[in-house]
């Protein structure tokens, strides 16, 4: 099974709601894990529910800095946000990496995690099972 690592500035929303997704959407066949550059106290409450209301389990999704993932077998890292782009850690091999910004919803009222939640699905998902040939 192949791993994908998805990168945001805090952890908490974007790369969240990918995990999840992934994991979800392709479950048997890629594992994603997340991870931020500086990683916030919690995940968002409106990732959470813009994942509860698809149907898609929010259970063990916790901020966690790079630090807890750096020493995981990675075949892809995606970076969700262009501050993670640019800060991205370097890892001991070279691993094919893939940059998609997605809006930052955190704040905003709940349409907008929905809107980004289907967004990274749509693009982010189909961007993965590509670059594994799934």
């Amino acid at each position: 099974m192949k791993t994908v690592l998805i990168l945001c500035t805090g952890n908490s929303c974007r790369s969240q709601m990918a995990e999840a997704l992934v994991n979800h959407d392709l479950a048997g066949q890629v594992r994603a894990l997340s991870a931020g550059t500086v990683p916030q106290p919690k995940v968002a409450d409106g990732a959470i529910e813009a994942l509860q209301l698809a149907g898609i389990s929010t259970a063990g999704l916790q901020p966690k800095d790079i630090d807890a993932v750096i020493g995981e077998e990675i075949d892809l890292v995606v970076t969700v946000c262009d501050n993670a782009k640019e800060s991205c850690p370097v890892f001991p091999r070279p691993i094919p990496r893939l940059h998609l910004p997605f809006h930052d919803p955190h704040g905003e009222p709940l349409d907008s995690f929905i809107a980004v939640r289907d967004d990274i699905r749509q693009r982010l998902i189909g961007e993965v099972r590509k670059a594994f040939a799934l």
